[in-house]
């Protein structure tokens, strides 16, 4: 899966680790829907922190399109709220 941070370009992302991934999502959603704005930064930088873990960096020239698109690490709560659809940012 071809991911896009914000800001930072895209990464490839193995579907072995979207398990991993999906969790974090679940932790950043359940921060969202609590307003509670601490766990809500805490989740986004774990989940960033993965995908750059576990994402292979794409050339910067790479005209790849992406299949997820995640926020920058400063972004808004209420930014990252609306980004979220039916299966939070990252589709099971």
């Amino acid at each position: 899966m071809i991911v896009r941070l914000m800001g930072e370009g895209q990464l490839d992302v193995a579907a072995a680790d979207l398990s991993a991934l999906n969790t974090l999502d679940a932790e950043l959603e359940k921060a969202i829907e609590a307003d509670d704005e601490t766990a809500f930064r805490a989740a986004l930088h774990a989940l960033l922190e993965n995908v750059r873990k576990v994402g292979q960096p794409l050339p910067a020239d790479s005209l790849a399109p992406s299949e997820l698109i995640l926020p920058p690490a400063d972004a808004h709560i209420d930014e990252v709220r609306s980004m979220l659809g039916d299966e939070g940012l990252i589709p099971d």
